[in-house]
């Protein structure tokens, strides 16, 4: 039996204690140029800019989560009620904030939108702000859930993936790959900076895919049948899993100051 299904249970419980869909109160500020997120610590590269309008952010390391976080959206907004809309700005984590001053850093962009129209100046000129958020689903309606061979891929022992378009509220935990029609999985681990899966034992021929995505209390097995990665598969393709992540964390606040449940305001 595949070490996917041996650690499903104890991967969820990990996961169980997740607050996902909690309003938390923080600041936030932003970079200058996107060009710094597109080069961020999720090492999406040029692609990150053609990610969500260029609304984009850096998170600390309790949303960045060695990495986990990677491709989460939020639902951001400043709560200078003067200059600041009641619905905010919509980003996604593709980089890693350092600072502990803010648990944000966005694209000057996805700072701007937090904005009422005519203040986006007057927001910029703050640079720093006081946020409310929480986290929501990202919603790729005309994308699949895909597959990207990472360039230090070497055929034919070695293959490290990256997951694109990764839709609803979910963590994936664990990733397992076979031959199509073979039922002998073998496991791929996350690397070190927890953003790429690898794997130096690939299994020959076009390959399926199966994950344990988890979303707050939830947890299930997606599972991509058909061929996702061809036999030929090249360094740098990116290869559509056939399957679209739509599931969504359930309410799991704890009693903390900084975040509440209540969200009859976030409508």
């Amino acid at each position: 039996m595949s070490i996917f299904l041996c650690l499903m249970f104890g991967l969820l419980i990990s996961y169980s204690t997740a607050c996902d869909r909690c309003v938390h109160q923080s600041k936030a500020a932003y970079f200058t140029s996107s060009s710094s997120l597109s080069t961020g610590a999720c090492e999406y590269g040029s692609l990150a800019l053609s990610f969500n309008g260029g609304h984009l952010a850096a998170g600390v390391p309790s949303l960045f989560r060695q990495g986990v976080g990677c491709g989460a959206c939020f639902q951001i907004r400043c709560k200078n009620q003067k200059i600041c809309s009641s619905g905010g700005t919509k980003v996604i984590i593709t980089d890693l904030n350092h600072n502990n001053k803010t648990d944000f850093v966005l694209s000057n962009r996805a700072f701007r939108a937090m904005a009422v129209d005519g203040k986006s100046r007057d927001l910029l000129k703050l640079r720093v702000v006081d946020v409310e958020y929480k986290r929501i689903p990202c919603e790729y309606k005309s994308k699949n859930l895909s597959v990207k061979i990472e360039e230090k891929s070497l055929k034919p022992n070695y293959l490290a993936i990256k997951f694109l378009y990764q839709g609803g509220q979910t963590d994936i935990v664990a990733v397992d790959i076979a031959q199509v029609g073979s039922a002998n999985w073998r496991y791929m681990s996350r690397n070190a900076n927890g953003v790429v899966w690898e794997t130096s034992r690939v299994p020959t021929g076009a390959l399926q895919i199966r994950m344990l995505v988890t979303g707050g209390f939830d947890g299930k097995m997606i599972w991509a049948k058909n061929e996702v990665i061809p036999a030929n598969w090249k360094v740098g393709e990116i290869y559509d899993s056939g399957v679209q992540i739509s599931d969504v964390a359930q309410e799991g606040c704890s009693s903390s100051s900084t975040s509440v449940c209540e969200h009859e305001h976030w409508n």
